[in-house]
């Protein structure tokens, strides 16, 4: 049996391979696990896709079946919940979303009470109060008064609305904005956000039914906010993912602001010294980083590998290509809302516009293949999978190539990046078809 928890929580499609059964054991176990020294208080947020609610009942029956307390805090971004988690001293924080994955998906991840996701050594007793709780549910199970309850705690929504709006100084007014919501977690908060700040932004794709979040909209798919860009003579548009916790821009001319991009403005903007990001960061962003005296951590990818090194040498800014971006002076986990905010900010102070900003680093052709597999086990001890990347590396006219599993689908992600896109396209194709052959 493989391990319960990814890189970024439980995912699965809803009701098929993530079923309310298992919401309801992770809530009891969570409950059993945080309650041990204290009431066992966890706050629940989630996403606007469909299956959410129905996770949100059964994480709420599995927290007061083990004499906890559920609060329910709705639909908020995922940074929200870590914000409101460690701000009202509550034991643990609950999000139900799969982010940018397909309506159909959902996932459950975990903040603690100190608003940072869970380490693997807490993962793992969590997944193994599950397993005894699948097997004989031999844990105590309170009754009578003992049993959980729901809690109420009014407004929190409008505090989280407070606080990002509190990360800049900057006045908005002025700044044409077109604002991309993703019919996601963001829908409602980022509007009220720009409009406290002063700014009157376009509003697209903040209309979620339950089956539209992400769905050629938001940043993994950035067409429509371009041409409405375009279209209207904006200064800057500004994407998010389902669950608000990623932001990509486009700059006045259409082009993409993604994540290198944004890193590379704010450690400029704040002066900073040292910045923190993945193997997947392009090669023009470590040129980049060198050109503005930037030291450069590396991580592996995953935001939790980025705030591992983030916290263990006291860094201010890191994050990924996809635009998942931590600021350590304000949060503890990335948030989309506050990076648009720095990234404005970074407009503002300089009085340059987002493609002046945009312009400071150059980014080489990348392409990327995912190729969806029966299993991700064993890609790495593959005979001909190597000897493929080896020889895909022996063609490639400068740059890199990077083959890595994806922590949250069944999918093996090919990247390779250079000068020449042509020549990079051949060889990572190449390099799937050996792939698909060899795990499908």
């Amino acid at each position: 049996m493989g391990r319960l928890f990814g890189t970024d929580g439980v995912r699965g499609e809803a009701n098929v391979d993530l079923k309310p059964e298992l919401a309801y054991r992770l809530g009891r176990a969570a409950t059993l696990y945080f309650g041990k020294k204290s009431s066992g208080r966890i706050l629940i947020g989630r996403d606007t896709r469909i299956s959410g609610e129905m996770f949100e009942a059964a994480l709420v029956a599995g927290i007061c079946s083990a004499g906890g307390r559920a609060i329910r805090a709705g639909v908020i971004p995922t940074p929200g919940i870590a914000y409101l988690t460690k701000k009202h001293g509550l034991d643990a924080g609950i999000v139900i979303s799969a982010s940018h994955n397909p309506f159909r998906d959902n996932g459950i991840k975990f903040f603690g009470g100190d608003g940072f996701k869970l380490p693997d050594a807490v993962e793992d007793e969590i997944e193994s109060l599950v397993h005894r709780i699948e097997s004989n549910d031999d844990l105590p199970r309170p009754n009578g008064e003992l049993i959980g309850r729901t809690e109420k705690i009014p407004n929190l929504a409008r505090e989280y609305i407070d606080f990002v709006a509190s990360t800049t100084d900057v006045d908005l007014s002025g700044l044409k904005i077109v604002l991309d919501c993703a019919n996601g977690a963001a829908y409602e908060i980022m509007p009220k956000v720009l409009r406290k700040l002063g700014a009157d932004p376009i509003v697209i794709f903040a209309e979620p039914d339950g089956i539209n979040m992400n769905e050629n909209c938001g940043s993994t798919h950035l067409e429509n906010l371009r041409n409405r860009v375009l279209a209207e003579h904006a200064d800057i548009g500004i994407a998010h993912d389902g669950d608000a916790d990623r932001c990509l821009c486009i700059d006045e001319n259409g082009n993409v602001i993604d994540g290198d991009h944004i890193l590379i403005m704010c450690a400029k903007s704040m002066n900073l010294k040292t910045i923190v990001t993945t193997v997947m960061a392009n090669v023009g962003f470590h040129e980049a980083a060198k050109n503005f005296g930037l030291n450069v951590e590396v991580t592996k990818v995953g935001d939790r590998y980025v705030l591992e090194s983030m916290k263990a040498h006291g860094y201010r800014l890191g994050g990924e290509q996809s635009g998942h971006i931590i600021f350590s002076d304000f949060s503890t986990t990335g948030d989309g809302l506050i990076t648009a905010l720095q990234v404005l900010t970074a407009m503002k102070k300089s009085d340059k516009t987002a493609a002046d900003l945009n312009s400071l680093m150059t980014t080489y052709p990348q392409v990327l293949i995912n190729v969806r597999v029966k299993s991700k086990d064993g890609w790495d001890s593959n005979q001909k999978i190597l000897d493929s990347i080896r020889d895909g590396e022996s063609k490639l006219d400068g740059g890199r190539i990077l083959v890595r599993p994806s922590g949250t689908e069944p999918l093996i992600r090919v990247m390779a990046e250079g000068k020449d896109r042509s020549q990079l396209e051949k060889i990572c194709n190449e390099i799937a078809q050996v792939v698909q052959k060899e795990l499908s």
